[in-house]
């Protein structure tokens, strides 16, 4: 039995075998509950480890979910934004959402919640921080490979995009980040930080038609949650300091 077991590609089974088919004689269980109960557990096996690979693979920063999640400090009209938003709706339709807010307040907590629960539901996620984003995309065209890096990034139901606003771009890294989010917005969901709103992302972009039309796609059918006010970090270096 192991050895079908492995040709079948069935590890639990494999491992267990012996074990649930004494567990099965003492319980005096029927044949169909005995397979059953093996099916069962090798897909639980299998999911599950289909998850941890999801995880592994989406380069979140940390394995957060809601139960960490703190939302005292927010107003009921966020409360039931967020309570919504932990549906992921937004990503079967493949809506964006755009956090904003000074730097501190939990932007980055927050989708790196939204990116893990989408994890566990068996969605692919991609994290990347936006400047680090576009030294990869400089060097994927450098070496004729842009092509491939774009077709790759598409393969994701959730793209997180992390401090778009912290570093200014050139004319290059400008387009070819544009170019890339537009196709995005057709292929997956992004959940993109930033500490600016709309009317200053010309400060990141330079280009006010590039910036005009990124804004526009962007924004288009996705939810936008200003979480501006004091920061956490700031309250906890004081709490730290006293």
């Amino acid at each position: 039995m192991e050895a079908y077991a492995k040709q079948l590609k069935l590890p639990y089974l494999k491992k267990n075998y012996s074990t649930l088919l004494q567990q099965a004689i003492d319980l005096d269980q029927s044949f169909e509950e005995f397979l059953t109960q093996l099916l069962t557990l090798e897909l639980e096996q299998r999911q599950n480890n289909r998850i941890q690979t999801l995880i592994r693979q989406s380069k979140l920063p940390s394995k957060v979910t809601f139960d960490d999640y703190m939302d005292s400090h927010l107003e009921v009209k966020m409360k039931k934004q967020i309570k919504k938003l932990k549906t992921l709706r937004f990503i079967d339709q493949k809506e964006n959402l755009i956090l904003m807010g000074n730097p501190g307040v939990g932007k980055t907590h927050l989708a790196t919640v939204l990116g893990m629960e989408a994890c566990l539901a068996g969605k692919s996620v991609l994290f990347t921080n936006i400047p680090n984003l576009v030294i990869e995309l400089k060097e994927s065209m450098s070496a004729n490979q842009l092509n491939f890096y774009k077709r790759r990034f598409g393969k994701y139901d959730l793209v997180i995009l992390d401090e778009l606003g912290y570093v200014s771009f050139d004319q290059i890294g400008s387009e070819i980040l544009f170019n890339l989010l537009s196709n995005q917005t057709t292929a997956g969901s992004m959940i993109i930080t930033t500490n600016l709103s709309f009317d200053r992302w010309e400060e990141t972009f330079k280009d006010p038609m590039l910036t005009a039309a990124m804004v526009d796609r962007l924004a288009h059918r996705a939810h936008v949650l200003d979480l501006s006010g004091p920061s956490f970090r700031v309250e906890d270096t004081k709490k730290w300091l006293n």
